[in-house]
């Protein structure tokens, strides 16, 4: 009998070790290595790996000046909110892991996009969870056309790939990585090992024959994808399913993307018949705001290509405990923190005795430094107990200074908020100097915290 090797893989970058060790010495991160075992099959995964593909052909060197850049175009997926994700649309070729949350939505966003692409070409849909009974059943709960939709349950990806061969789809997905194994490797479905070389060869096969692949990933605890890091790299585009817990809108949000922009966002909602696509998220994100009520302010974000107005809440109350707390969601906890400081240094208002409590309704995260202004006025409308005016939205980088700083797009978050009947825009002096005098709006520009601040009085 073969003697059986093991290896210690990095989840978080993949690196690989003969022997465990409590820190990655390439990445640094603590407590992340697995153990795999390496079976005596490694002639036949070098064989796997070696093999074309029927209709592959073999690389050869050419120069990228006699090379076509739109030789493939771009597929759409029959979901416009999917193909802005994507970067307008599905690439031949391409290979996209999408990851979320237990039912938030995958499957049913999948079957959905091969239920309206299976109608002129051919589509294939691998599932490693459930039956075919049970895809069938969704697909007709969710009124979907089942005449042409092609399904195969199989764990084995040399089994996978063989049936690929054969039937040569256009797209392909996998639901999930996870669940599928390769037969020249011991290691149980899921593991490290498993989940690299599986999806190696997938990438391998889209790659070569032009198939565009979806991969449905797990996450953890945390919300990040589960498995290797390595994977994330591997892939060509990575999605994320958010949403807030017990909400029917469901959020995708492009991490990466080698054909379109990051951070773009599409926006679904979840009905009895699968998830529906909202074409105006502003007004969905605005829809349940009431008038009059402290702590409250529009802010104009923008993910990707896309304006968004949103709005930002605050809650300040006198604190019964010697360090009041500071709780930020959907907004960075330290980047609060620092604006309280420069609210107190420029502003003259302390709030060092005094809970502070900042949410971005909707589930959304804002990462941009943009809603720096909005947060404070939304801070300082609940400590003074004073209602903002209903048309006003506001948006701005806060220096540390207390200087009000330009940001990108004024022009397009001016013409968005004006497009939701926002009139009072405050906004940087410098972004108020490029832009044309706009019918209906009042644009109030200041150069500094303090001078936001007083036109407010």
């Amino acid at each position: 009998m073969a003697k059986v090797k093991t290896q210690y893989v990095c989840t978080e970058c993949g690196a690989d070790y003969p022997k465990w060790a409590g820190q990655c010495g390439e990445c640094g991160v603590w407590n992340s290595l697995q153990e795999i075992r390496l079976g005596p099959a490694a002639t036949a995964k070098t064989a796997a790996r070696g093999a074309n593909f029927a209709g592959a052909e073999h690389s050869e060197i050419v120069r990228l000046d006699k090379v076509s850049a739109n030789s493939r175009p771009r597929q759409t997926t029959g979901l416009k909110e999917l193909d802005r994700v994507l970067g307008g649309g599905l690439v031949p070729g391409s290979v996209t892991l999408i990851g979320g949350d237990p039912g938030i939505g995958k499957s049913t966003l999948l079957i959905q996009v091969l239920a309206a692409m299976s109608a002129a070409q051919d589509c294939l849909y691998v599932t490693g969870e459930e039956s075919a009974e049970q895809v069938a059943m969704r697909a007709r709960r969710l009124q979907l056309p089942v005449e042409k939709l092609a399904c195969l349950t199989e764990t084995s990806v040399e089994q996978i790939i063989n049936k690929a061969v054969g039937v040569k789809p256009s797209l392909l997905v996998i639901d999930s990585v996870q669940t599928v194994y390769s037969e020249a490797l011991q290691s149980a479905p899921g593991s490290v090992s498993q989940v690299r070389d599986a999806s190696a060869q997938l990438v391998r096969y889209a790659k070569q024959t032009g198939c565009a692949v979806f991969l449905v990933g797990h996450v953890t605890k945390d919300g990040t994808l589960a498995g290797p890091r390595v994977l994330e790299h591997m892939v060509d585009t990575v999605l994320y399913f958010e949403s807030d817990s017990g909400s029917r809108f469901r959020v995708i949000r492009a991490i990466k993307n080698r054909f379109g922009a990051v951070n773009e966002l599409g926006v679904f909602a979840m009905t009895d018949h699968g998830l529906r696509e909202v074409s105006n998220p502003s007004a969905m994100f605005l829809a349940q705001r009431e008038a009059n009520v402290p702590g409250s302010c529009v802010l104009v974000t923008r993910e990707g290509t896309r304006p968004l107005l949103v709005e930002m809440q605050a809650l300040v109350d006198t604190s019964s405990m010697g360090h009041p707390r500071r709780v930020a969601v959907g907004v960075d906890a330290q980047r609060i923190n620092m604006l309280l400081a420069v609210l107190h240094r420029h502003a003259g208002i302390a709030v060092h005795d005094q809970d502070v409590y900042v949410n971005v309704v909707g589930g959304l995260r804002i990462t941009e430094t943009a809603s720096d202004l909005a947060v404070l006025l939304a801070i300082l409308s609940s400590l003074r107990n004073r209602a903002l005016p209903d048309d006003l939205v506001a948006f701005g980088e806060i220096g540390l200074s207390g200087e009000l700083r330009p940001v990108p797009n004024g022009e397009e978050r001016v013409k968005a908020a004006l497009g939701q009947g926002l009139k009072r825009i405050i906004l940087p002096k410098a972004n108020q100097r490029g832009l044309k005098a706009l019918p209906g709006g009042q644009l109030l520009g200041a150069g500094s915290l303090q001078q936001a601040l007083d036109m407010l009085d």
